[in-house]
């Protein structure tokens, strides 16, 4: 049976756009295109869609406000589609927090609208069957212990669709003194330094959106720049943060391969490669060197990814030591670090 989508965007070119794009795959049934989300709720009652993409700048009533209303009496997966503008990005953001899956930046001008196909179709495949449950705001869990002291540990993470929220059940766990982390979320380029700022907001380390030359050091989180690749460098005595720009790696830019590959080079057994919930398999070649160089490696289990497809990758390689529930990645990741400190 083909994922039955219905687009939801106040631009009859977007529309119309992604109508004609997604009718060239066979696993796709466009069912509707609404104008609005008074227009969507009525094609929803008739058409009863598995999948939803979404604007969320929409005249009489927001995106924000129909998703908030569509996950608590109705959920199902949605990509976001919205613009690059801060308060696009932010928007795109609280999207994600309310339960949304996924969010595709949307071009500035339209006629370049249809350049987005290829991703959309990838991401719809992938989520267009996903049970959706309705969303309750994680249980803020205590905050770990301290380490007995900081430790030189680097901590890699990568993730990818469902990446945001688990990324804000793990990192606000951590103590002020936990490893220097870096993190590759696949993220369009424009959001994360926002998410970045969300996450800081609720944490005890420090969180911001990496810079070319930054120091990894205990208590520090470096969330790579969307569109460019993040790689750790060994500088004499401490680790520094690479950002480049380059090709993309498995359609990926940044990568979560490119960052894991100089985390084994550089820091070999000093190292936590951590992957989380996404589609495809960036991060499982990667962590596979990571364990090879003597790191220590955690993937998230099947049950409490949103898609389980970058961790399974990584498992089905022999490239996890531990493979966990989100809950007790946290835990995980200190113990390790004591361990090897």
């Amino acid at each position: 049976m083909p994922i039955k989508v219905l687009i939801v965007d106040d631009s009859a070119t977007v529309r119309s756009v992604f109508q004609r794009e997604l009718a060239r795959d066979p696993e796709i049934q466009v069912v509707g295109a609404a104008p609005d989300p008074f227009a969507a709720r009525e094609m929803m009652l008739k058409f009863e869609p598995d999948l939803l993409t979404l604007d969320l700048e929409m005249p009489r009533m927001d995106g924000m406000t129909f998703l908030t209303k569509l996950m608590e009496h109705r959920p199902m997966p949605v990509i976001v589609v919205s613009s690059l503008t801060p308060q696009g990005s932010q928007l795109a953001l609280q999207a994600l927090e309310i339960g949304a899956l996924d969010v595709l930046a949307k071009p500035g001008v339209s006629y370049s609208v249809g350049d987005l196909a290829p991703q959309l179709i990838g991401r719809i495949k992938a989520l267009g069957k996903i049970r959706v449950v309705r969303r309750t705001p994680p249980a803020a869990g205590p905050t770990l212990q301290p380490l007995s002291r900081t430790t030189h540990q680097i901590v890699a993470i990568g993730s990818s669709t469902g990446g945001t929220e688990a990324l804000r059940q793990v990192l606000p766990s951590l103590p002020a003194n936990a490893p220097g982390i870096m993190i590759v979320q696949h993220m369009p380029a424009g959001f994360t330094a926002q998410f970045a700022q969300r996450l800081d907001d609720v944490c005890q380390i420090t969180v911001k959106e990496a810079q070319h030359g930054d120091i990894v050091s205990p208590g520090i989180c470096l969330i790579a720049p969307g569109d460019r690749h993040l790689m750790l460098k060994r500088d004499g005595a401490v680790y520094r943060a690479e950002v480049r720009d380059g090709p993309r790696i498995g359609l990926h830019k940044p990568a979560v391969d490119v960052l894991f590959r100089s985390v084994a080079q550089q820091a070999g057994a000093n190292a936590i490669g951590v992957l989380l919930t996404g589609m495809g398999r960036d991060g499982a070649d990667g962590m596979k060197l990571m364990k090879d160089a003597g790191a220590a490696t955690i993937a998230q289990d099947e049950a409490t990814c949103v898609v389980y497809g970058m961790p399974m990758e990584a498992v089905k390689l022999g490239a996890a030591d531990h493979v966990l529930p989100l809950s007790s990645i946290a835990r995980k990741v200190l113990d390790l670090a004591a361990a090897r400190a």
